[in-house]
């Protein structure tokens, strides 16, 4: 044995597996299930149905990386918060074990010594990939790229089944692996998606997540999703560069209170170019407002929350239609999908973003004329709800061994943090007083230009911009904070300070909470005004003060301000400004 080869020895486990595990392992007559990972992407699946081995002490978790994928980054972290022992891959190809799941294909699966079963990371297979190595076997590969999970290339080895069981969510799935591999149909077993039914179990707490990412009840939230690779969404390498051109009008053109947005990014995309690259690109969106929501947790809930996607020809794009969300189509890649797969159907069908249309005026008919396409429910799993269930019989039958008692169950999608929609962003807004206490307002994120037809226009800016030079332009400056943050003093207290500092301006705005927020005027008088603790941010009560005032009215006790479609009813009350010291 070569000094390297030693050295990676020195690196396998010895507890709860290895030659001397009998001697240290405390509970060492288990059945081993070996959990191969190839990416964070994949991972995920695995994830979806590692609690069907909760509660059961004859089992021991353990998980590997086959080091294939081009996507590493990432599975290390993964891996050591999942908490099971990390086999490193060497070993696991000599390592005896009682099941073995994988969520993608790649690397020596054909070598593992143990019942293999590989399940879809995605809506079942609908993309084409080349191998690994395909144009060193096949220099004319280009001419047939194969159908991931589908095709001979990536499910036999040597003419032999790669896995002792694929399982599919479709029968539509079954009969294109018919055409493609018929070697394979006798490993093929129907068993449904967890990650669809996690989706389907959690829409009835809708509002929950809604409220989570901070949409208010007058917001719609749409949701930015895009897939890896140049043609996605968010690559470069299509027709043309998609993202700068729906980008802006996302984050910059769309009225802030009558839209949240949200970015539903594929991991690979975070974890092949870097985290801190991904934020970094899109920095000023954030600023504006745009929500980046989780790869790994949050991205479900976001699609169960959201009113309309925007997206391309990836697997989160598909599961949104499946839930009858309408989706508008801003990226496709013909070539890169089976044509007689269900997704390739779906671009086909699916409504198209025209760069040359406000996006605001696309959202709202996709919206308003929205009905539902009848492929993706029906086709995205044939046992909606069953997933668990038929998951848990299968594995528990491989491992010799009789199912735990109680149902099968699936890990609800958790609620996520609170997420509050405050941008940093200079906002411009136009108000238009519509009668005696009522005021329409829109505002607008660091739009590049000013918006057509609203007038008047004033500048409202946050004091923590990242520009601090706007605040001497600002007509009204805002602040997020608690009434009791001792770094601010009270909110009449920093009112007062603002005011003094920057002479420019007419009004200083504390939210001090959800639908309250105090203003102060250049005139001398604070305010208390108080909405729902569900409408829109306090800050554009604010703004409909300034209008007001500045057209010569005054509120009373009420103020109603008007956002889009919606109304809000403000109470007002208002005393001479303390002097602060």
């Amino acid at each position: 044995m070569g000094p390297e080869r030693r050295k990676r020895r020195a690196d396998w486990l010895r507890v709860p597996v290895g030659p001397e595990a009998p001697r240290w392992a405390t509970r060492g007559r288990c059945k081993r299930i070996l959990l191969v990972v190839h990416n964070v992407t994949s991972a995920t699946r695995l994830l979806d149905v590692l609690p069907l081995f909760h509660d059961d002490l004859r089992v021991q978790l353990l998980a590997t990386c086959t080091g294939s994928s081009p996507f590493r980054s990432g599975v290390a972290e993964l891996l050591a918060n999942v908490g099971v022992p990390v086999v490193p891959w060497e070993q696991a190809l000599s390592l005896p074990v009682d099941l073995a799941i994988s969520a993608s294909f790649g690397g020596q699966l054909h070598t593992l010594k143990g019942e293999l079963t590989i399940l879809s990371h995605g809506v079942g297979y609908n993309k084409k990939l080349a191998t690994p190595n395909a144009e060193r076997r096949t220099p004319n590969a280009e001419r047939r790229t194969p159908v991931f999970g589908l095709s001979p290339d990536w499910l036999l080895h040597r003419g032999i089944a790669v896995a002792d069981t694929l399982v599919l969510s479709h029968p539509e799935q079954l009969e294109r692996l018919r055409a493609s591999c018929p070697e394979v149909l006798p490993t093929a077993l129907l068993a449904g998606d967890p990650c669809y039914d996690r989706l389907l179990a959690a829409r009835q707490y809708r509002t929950r997540f809604r409220r989570a990412l901070g949409v208010h009840r007058a917001q719609r939230l749409v949701v930015l999703n895009s897939t890896w690779n140049p043609e996605s969404l968010f690559g470069d390498g299509g027709e043309g560069d998609v993202l700068p051109a729906l980008l802006g009008p996302a984050a910059y053109e769309l009225p802030v209170d009558e839209y949240r947005v949200a970015a539903v990014l594929h991991p690979n995309i975070w974890h092949g170019h870097g985290p801190g690259q991904v934020r970094a690109w899109l920095d000023r969106a954030v600023r504006a407002g745009l929500l980046l929501v989780d790869p790994m947790e949050g991205w479900r809930q976001a699609l169960v929350a959201a009113d309309a996607v925007v997206g391309d020809f990836g697997s989160v794009s598909y599961y949104a239609a499946a839930l009858g969300t309408p989706v508008l189509l801003a990226a496709d890649a013909p070539g890169r999908l089976d044509p007689t797969s269900p997704v390739a159907a779906f671009t086909r069908e699916a409504p198209r973003w025209s760069p040359g249309v406000p996006l605001v005026d696309q959202l709202d008919r996709l919206i308003t004329v929205h009905r539902p396409l009848p492929g993706p429910a029906r086709l995205v799993s044939s046992q909606p709800g069953r997933s668990a269930e038929l998951l848990r019989r299968h594995f528990y039958k491989r491992l010799g061994l009789p199912e735990p008692p109680g149902p099968a169950l699936l890990e609800p999608l958790p609620l996520p943090p609170y997420e509050a929609a405050v941008g940093t962003a200079p906002l411009r807004v136009a108000t238009r007083v519509c009668g005696p206490g009522e005021v329409a307002v829109e505002r607008y994120a660091d739009p590049p230009s000013e918006p057509r037809g609203r007038d008047p226009l004033h500048t409202a800016v946050p004091e923590d911009t990242r520009d601090p030079g706007r605040l001497d332009v600002a007509d009204v400056i805002l602040r997020h904070g608690t009434a009791d943050d001792p770094r601010f003093g009270s909110p009449g207290s920093w009112t007062a300070e603002v005011l003094a500092r920057h002479p420019g301006c007419s009004v200083a705005a504390y939210v001090t909470g959800r639908g309250c927020c105090t203003a102060r005027t250049r005139a001398g008088r604070e305010f208390l005004l108080a909405g729902h603790p569900e409408g829109p941010d306090p800050a554009v009560y604010a703004s409909a003060l300034h209008a007001l005032l500045a057209s010569g009215g005054a509120p009373g006790r009420h103020l109603t301000v008007r956002t889009g479609r919606s109304a809000h009813r403000v109470s007002v009350s208002s005393r001479p400004a303390a002097r602060e010291r």
